[in-house]
C-alpha cells in the first residue's frame, strides 16, 4: 500500500512538473501578429490654410457733431434700424467766449454802416423826389443802404449761431441737431446725455455720438502669416467659421491682400478682407470671432486613402502594403495626388476592394 502511494505523489509530482514547464513555455513564446487593414475610399480632398480674424460690416460710419458742446438729448440707442437723415441727436450750445464777443462786435459795426447809409439814403432821396439829383446818383445811395441791410442781417444771424447754433427762421437745419448721414443699424453710442461733445474740424476729428452700418454686407478681415500668403490670391473661395454660430459654415470670397506686412509676436502678417455669404434667418453681430479655411486646391469624390498608410522605399517613391491573402501583403507602388494632411488621393496603383496593412 505504501508503494502504491509512493508511485501516485511521484506521477502526481511529474505531472505538475510538465505541465509547469509547458505553461512557462506557452508564455515565452511570440503571438502571431494580426496586422489591421483598411481600405481605399471616394472622398473630396481640400488643401486649405486657416486664418483668424473677425466678421465685420463692410462700412462703419461715425456720427460726429458740427459744433461743440453738451449731449441734451440722445434719440437712439444700439441695436436701433435708422435712415439718412434720422435724428440722433441734440447739442446744447455752450458759447465760445471770444467767438461770441467777435460776433457782436460785427453786429454793432453792421449797425453803425446801416445807420450811416440810411441817412445818405433818406437825404438823397428827398433830393431825388425835388428833382435835384438825377436817379443815376440816387441809385448808388439806394445800393448802399441796402447792403449795409444785407451785412446786419448776415450778422445778426451769424451773432445767433454762435450762441445758439441754430436760426428761427431755419430750425430744420440747426447744426444743434445731429442726423444719421446712412441707413444701417446703431452698433455703439459712446457718449451719453450731459456729456461734453467737441465738433469736427480741420484740427480735430471730433467726437463721436454714434456709429452706424449695414449689417446686411459683412466682410471677414483676418491675418495670414509670410509663408501662406505667397499661396493665396483674389477671388479664392474660403470657408468661414464662426465661434458664436459653430454649427454653420460660410461662404466667403477672398477679395483683398495687403500689400505690406506687419510683425506680430516676431511673425510678419498680412491682412486679408474677404466679402461673407450670409444665410437667411442668421444674424451675424458685427465683432464675431472667425476662423477662415482658405481653399488652396480641391478634388472632389477622388479615390484616397489616410495618408499615414503611405510608406516609402530609399528612392523616397510612396508605396502602400496591399493584403493579397489572409495576413499576406505585398509592397505596391502608387501615384499620389493632392493631400489635405489626413487623406491622400491615389492617382494609379490601387483599386478601390483592395485591402491595405495599417502600421
Amino acid at each position: 500500500m505504501k508503494k502504491i502511494l509512493r508511485f501516485a505523489l511521484l506521477i502526481l509530482l511529474l505531472g505538475a512538473f510538465i505541465y509547469t514547464f509547458y505553461y512557462l513555455w506557452q508564455k515565452s513564446a511570440d503571438k502571431p501578429v494580426v496586422y489591421e487593414t483598411e481600405q481605399a475610399a471616394y472622398r473630396s480632398i481640400i488643401k486649405k490654410t486657416v486664418a483668424t480674424g473677425a466678421v465685420k460690416p463692410r462700412r462703419e460710419i461715425e456720427i460726429k457733431p458740427q459744433v461743440s458742446g453738451l449731449i441734451e438729448k440722445l434719440y437712439v440707442q444700439p441695436g436701433d434700424k435708422v435712415k439718412k437723415g434720422d435724428l440722433i441727436a441734440r447739442i446744447k450750445i455752450i458759447p465760445n467766449m471770444v467767438a461770441l464777443n467777435q460776433a457782436e462786435n460785427r453786429v454793432n459795426q453792421a449797425k453803425i454802416q446801416m445807420n450811416n447809409a440810411q441817412i445818405d439814403f433818406d437825404r438823397n432821396k428827398l433830393l431825388y423826389e425835388q428833382k435835384v439829383i438825377a436817379f443815376a446818383e440816387f441809385q448808388q445811395f439806394k445800393l448802399s443802404y441796402e447792403s449795409a441791410k444785407q451785412d446786419l442781417k448776415a450778422a445778426e444771424e451769424n451773432l445767433q449761431i454762435t450762441r445758439e447754433g441754430v436760426l428761427s427762421n431755419s430750425s430744420s437745419a440747426s447744426l444743434t441737431l445731429v442726423k444719421s448721414t446712412a441707413e444701417g443699424t446703431v452698433l455703439d453710442v459712446p457718449v451719453e446725455e450731459g456729456f461734453s461733445v467737441i465738433e469736427v474740424n480741420n484740427f480735430n476729428v471730433g467726437t463721436t455720438i454714434a456709429t452706424v452700418a449695414d449689417l446686411g454686407e459683412m466682410i471677414f478681415e483676418g491675418k495670414v502669416d509670410e509663408s501662406e500668403v505667397g499661396k493665396i490670391r483674389e477671388g479664392m473661395d474660403l470657408i468661414l467659421s464662426i465661434g458664436a454660430l459653430d454649427q454653420v459654415k460660410f461662404g466667403a470670397k477672398l477679395e483683398f491682400i495687403a500689400p505690406k506686412g506687419v510683425s506680430e509676436n516676431g511673425a510678419i502678417q498680412f491682412t486679408i478682407k474677404a466679402a461673407v455669404q450670409q444665410q437667411e434667418g442668421l444674424f451675424i453681430r458685427a465683432g464675431y470671432s472667425a476662423n477662415a479655411d482658405i481653399v488652396l486646391a480641391r478634388a472632389d469624390s477622388v479615390l484616397s486613402i489616410p495618408e499615414a498608410l503611405i510608406k516609402f522605399n530609399d528612392d523616397q517613391k510612396p508605396y502602400v502594403e496591399v493584403e493579397t491573402a489572409p495576413q499576406q501583403f505585398e509592397k505596391r507602388s502608387i501615384t499620389t495626388g493632392l493631400s489635405d494632411g489626413v487623406n491622400i488621393e491615389v492617382k494609379s496603383g490601387l483599386k478601390l476592394e483592395e485591402k491595405l496593412k495599417k502600421g
